[in-house]
């Protein structure tokens, strides 16, 4: 691990996330979430974390999104269709972490692809934008292959707020 590395993830802070995201991106980004899930049964948690715990720094930022699935209870969902969107700061890094269910739907190539446009937008500092379209490409799976029947509604198994940490 390179001193520069370490560096970023010393110092870093949730005053970075909110630099990038700031309580009004928040609220849309909450707003977004809250929509697409009331047309289908599955559960969207976005986190952003601003750095790694130093315990975490040796080991890949994989481990770190699916150790965070698993805090957040993502896995935990009644029709196992939970979907994690994980941004880490100080690396710039991306993950997507999909439970079995959704998993069973996803094409190859499906997650790659989502996580290419986020970095397209998070490069341009467009980092609200980046996340939006990540909700959006979720939602099209979910809705594809969990819709609700017509008046049937999706009890809220997880906070729709992004996860700040």
């Amino acid at each position: 691990m390179g001193m520069t590395r370490w560096w970023r993830h010393a110092f870093a802070d949730e005053g970075e996330v909110r630099a990038v995201l700031d309580a009004a991106a928040m609220a849309r980004l909450t707003e977004r979430v809250r929509a697409s899930e009331a047309r289908h049964s599955g559960e969207i948690r976005l986190c952003v974390e601003a750095g790694l715990p130093w315990a975490w720094l040796r080991r890949p930022v994989r481990e770190r999104a699916l150790a965070v699935f698993a805090e957040l209870g993502v896995w935990d969902t009644e029709a196992n269709n939970g979907v994690l969107v994980y941004l880490l700061l100080a690396d710039r890094a991306i993950e997507i972490v999909a439970d079995r269910g959704v998993m069973r739907h996803a094409p190859a190539g499906h997650w790659d692809a989502v996580v290419a446009t986020m970095r397209e937008a998070f490069r341009a500092g467009r980092f609200e934008v980046g996340l939006a379209q990540a909700i959006d490409a979720v939602d099209a799976l979910l809705l594809r292959h969990f819709p609700l029947a017509e008046g049937e509604r999706n009890p809220n198994e997880l906070p729709d707020a992004p996860h700040v940490r």
